[in-house]
């Protein structure tokens, strides 16, 4: 449902000032999510281009955002009405072409599922290029939805870094496809989604040839960070590392805290009683990007 376009959209969809707006958005997102359940869809994707801000002057942030958590919570109990299997998806972008959105990242998207009780209701649809636009990497984004389990679905692209614009170019960063599909494969794979362009030539790629040199290019170089993630995994050697450097978490001491068999006091006591000196560990970040660089 395109709920950005139109002039009725401007304040927003369902974060508009306007009821009547509010309602509209209803009706057609009602329309599609129909269609989609009769075609058998396997997911419903959301992305809020006008679900923001220009100007905090004209804006009641807790009205709207209460407004945006009210709409959630619709479609997720209207998907249980009629049966809809298929997954939700909200895609985060920080902005454009609002200021500011409130679906601004992968963690903004996971505090706001948690105030309004919909953590279970939905996932997220990690675009590479919104991720960059947010101030994080695109394996940033996949390990801190996979680490609260709300990875959902990729859009498969990749920004200019010197540009703060969404660009959506076709993805051939193997250095972040690859780490992004390690962290994936490491969790079990993808249980709903994919891989989805969200892509464009640029402006002066005007030949055929261009159509033909951007897919092929894009899917050789998912298929080629796919093989180097499955390296990654069958080598060990990242896993075993991060493995060992929590490794004391594992000892006594270690799961009496993580267990909450201490509290506050009687870790601080603790300390003090065992007279602590703890020595630092080394990252090892240069050996552990040598490694990955090697399997190129």
């Amino acid at each position: 449902a395109n709920l950005t376009s139109h002039p009725r959209y401007m304040s927003g969809a369902a974060t508009n000032p306007n009821p009547e707006v509010f309602a509209y958005t209803i009706a057609q997102v009602k329309k599609t999510f129909d269609v989609t359940h009769q075609l058998k869809g396997e997911n419903y994707v959301l992305w809020g281009g006008r679900e923001g801000y220009d100007s905090l002057l004209n804006t009641d942030m807790k009205r709207e955002q209460d407004q945006l958590g009210r709409f959630l919570t619709l479609l997720a109990d209207y998907k249980h009405k009629i049966g809809f299997k298929g997954t939700l998806l909200i895609e985060p972008k920080p902005c454009e072409p609002s200021k500011h959105q409130y679906d601004f990242d992968t963690a903004t998207v996971f505090a706001f599922l948690q105030k309004y009780k919909l953590e279970k209701e939905f996932k997220v649809n990690i675009e590479a290029n919104h991720a960059t636009l947010a101030g994080h990497s695109f394996p940033h984004e996949v390990a801190y939805s996979i680490a609260n389990d709300i990875f959902g679905s990729i859009d498969a692209n990749q920004g200019d870094p010197q540009l703060g614009w969404d660009t959506d170019q076709f993805p051939l960063h193997l250095n972040d496809n690859s780490l992004a599909l390690y962290f994936i494969l490491q969790n079990g794979g993808f249980t709903t989604g994919g891989f989805n362009f969200d892509t464009k030539l640029r402006r002066q790629s005007i030949d055929l040839d261009d159509m033909f040199y951007s897919h092929i290019g894009g899917i050789d170089s998912l298929a080629r960070a796919l093989l180097l993630a499955a390296q990654m995994i069958e080598k060990g050697e990242v896993a075993h590392f991060v493995k060992e450097r929590y490794a004391h978490w594992n000892s006594a001491f270690g799961k009496k805290i993580a267990d909450h068999a201490m509290d506050f006091e009687k870790i601080a006591a603790l300390s003090l009683e065992k007279n602590l000196n703890p020595k630092p560990i080394s990252g090892r970040q240069e050996m552990l990007e040598n490694t990955i660089a090697y399997l190129y």
